[in-house]
C-alpha cells in the first residue's frame, strides 16, 4: 500500500514543531514502512517549501501562503493541487488527516480521505468549558462530514465526537501505539535512585487543560508532608486562554512559599532527551482534563514508571487504577496527592505498578499490535 498523512507536525529537526499528533504519525509511518508499505508525509502551514527523507519516509514541507483575500480558501485549495499531484504521480492509495481545525474542509483529493480523530476544537472546548470559534466549529463539521472514513484514537473521544457533530456514521476505534524499543528503562531495579532524591516528573505543554494549575495545589499538600520531595515540569509555557497570562506564572501564584523553592521548569528539550527526564523520576504525574490518548501517558508507561494520572474518560481505556498506576481527579487536591505520597513512600508498590504498566502497553499498544490494527483497516478500506 502507499499511505499518505496530511498534518500540522511531525517531529523532525527540518520541521516547525512537534507534539502527540506528530509522534503518534511517525510511529505509524515507520510500523508501516517496516512492513513494506510506502508513506508519504504533508506537514501543512510551514515556514517553507522542502521535500526531503527521513529513514525511507518521504517528508513534503509545505509553506504557508496567506492570500489578500480568503486565505483561509485558497490556501486549502493551494494544498489540494499539490497534493492530489503527488497522489496522482506516486499512485497513492489513501491520505490520512486530523480533524484539528478541520484542514480538509473544502478539499477532493485524488484517492480516499480518512480522518482520524485526535480530539477536535471543538471537543477541547467542550472537556475545558470554553466558548469555540464559530468558523472552527464550521470547518470542522465539513471536514467530518466530507470524510470517506473516520477513525478515532479512544472510544471516549469517538462518542464525544459524534455528539458534538451529530455523525450518524460508524467510527473506527484504534488507538494510538508506541514503540518499546525506544522508550524502556535500561535500569535493573525499580527502586529510587537515592543520589536523586524525591522528584516528581510533569511533561507537555504547560497549560491549564493538562491540569497543570491543579498540579499547583497538589504539590502544596505533597511537600507538606515531605518537604524534599522536588517537582520538574517539562515542556512549553502556554498563554492561559482565559487569563491571557502565562500558565507557568499562574502555576507559580498557586504555590506556597515551601513548594515553590522545590520547582523546575524546563522549557524545551530534543524530543531523545525526554526519556532521561522520564527515566530519572520517582513518579509520573499527568492530571489532565482535555486528551484523546495522549502520547506522554503511553511513554512513561512504557517505561514502567509509576503514574498518578487523571481519571477522566479516555484515561479508563489505558490505565487500570490500582494496578497500573493510579487514576484520581486533578480537582481532589488532597485525594491526589495522597496517591503520590504512597508511590514515593511504598517503593515495592512502585515497582509493581512500573512492571504492570509496561506489560499492559506491550500487550495493548505496543506499535507491532496497533500497526497491524490499522494495516488491516487500511486494507479493508481499499477492498471497498
Amino acid at each position: 500500500m502507499k499511505i499518505a498523512f496530511l498534518t500540522p507536525e511531525y517531529p523532525h529537526p527540518k520541521t516547525s514543531h512537534s507534539a502527540g499528533i506528530g509522534s503518534s504519525i511517525k510511529n505509524l509511518a515507520v510500523e508501516l514502512l517496516q512492513n513494506n508499505h510506502r508513506v508519504t508525509v504533508f506537514v501543512y502551514s510551514e515556514d517553507s517549501n522542502e521535500i526531503f527523507e527521513d529513514n525511507g519516509i518521504s517528508i513534503h514541507k509545505i509553506g504557508y501562503k496567506k492570500y489578500p483575500m480568503l486565505s483561509w480558501y485558497l490556501y486549502r485549495k493551494q494544498l489540494q493541487n499539490y497534493i492530489n499531484n503527488i497522489i496522482k504521480v506516486n499512485q497513492i492509495d489513501l491520505i490520512e488527516a486530523p480533524d484539528w481545525t478541520g484542514i480538509t474542509a473544502f478539499i477532493k483529493f485524488r484517492c480516499p480521505l480518512l480522518i482520524r480523530l485526535h480530539g477536535t476544537d471543538a471537543y477541547f472546548c467542550k472537556l475545558e468549558g470554553r466558548k469555540q470559534k464559530i468558523k472552527n466549529y464550521f470547518f470542522e463539521k465539513v471536514a467530518l462530514k466530507s470524510a470517506d472514513y473516520i477513525a478515532s484514537v479512544s472510544e471516549f473521544t469517538a462518542l464525544e465526537t459524534k455528539r458534538i457533530f451529530n455523525i450518524k456514521t460508524a467510527i473506527k476505534v484504534i488507538y494510538n501505539g508506541i514503540n518499546t524499543t525506544q522508550f524502556y528503562n535500561r535500569q535493573n531495579t525499580f527502586y529510587f535512585e537515592e543520589e536523586l532524591g524525591e522528584t516528581i516528573l510533569y511533561f507537555g505543554s504547560v497549560i491549564r487543560k493538562k491540569g497543570v494549575l491543579e498540579l499547583a495545589k497538589i504539590f502544596n499538600k505533597v511537600v507538606e508532608k515531605r518537604p524534599s520531595t522536588q517537582l520538574t515540569l517539562l515542556g512549553k509555557d502556554v498563554i492561559d486562554i482565559f487569563e491571557n497570562k502565562s500558565t507557568l506564572e499562574l502555576f507559580m501564584t498557586k504555590l506556597s512559599s515551601e513548594a515553590k523553592q522545590n520547582v523546575i521548569h524546563i522549557n524545551h528539550v530534543p524530543y531523545e532527551k525526554v526519556k532521561e527526564h522520564i527515566r530519572k523520576a520517582n513518579v509520573i504525574v499527568l492530571p489532565s482534563f482535555a486528551e484523546a490518548f495522549p502520547m506522554t501517558w503511553l511513554e512513561a508507561m512504557a517505561m514502567r514508571k509509576g503514574l498518578v494520572t487523571s481519571n477522566i474518560g479516555w484515561a479508563n481505556e489505558l490505565m487500570i487504577d490500582g494496578k497500573t498506576g493510579f487514576t484520581e481527579n486533578p480537582v481532589a487536591h488532597q485525594l491526589y496527592a495522597d496517591k503520590i505520597l504512597q508511590l514515593l513512600e511504598n517503593k515495592e508498590l512502585n515497582a509493581t505498578f512500573g512492571i504492570n504498566a509496561k506489560e499492559r502497553i506491550h500487550q495493548f499498544f505496543s506499535l507491532e499490535v496497533i500497526g497491524a490494527k490499522n494495516i488491516n483497516y487500511y486494507k479493508s478500506i481499499l477492498k471497498k
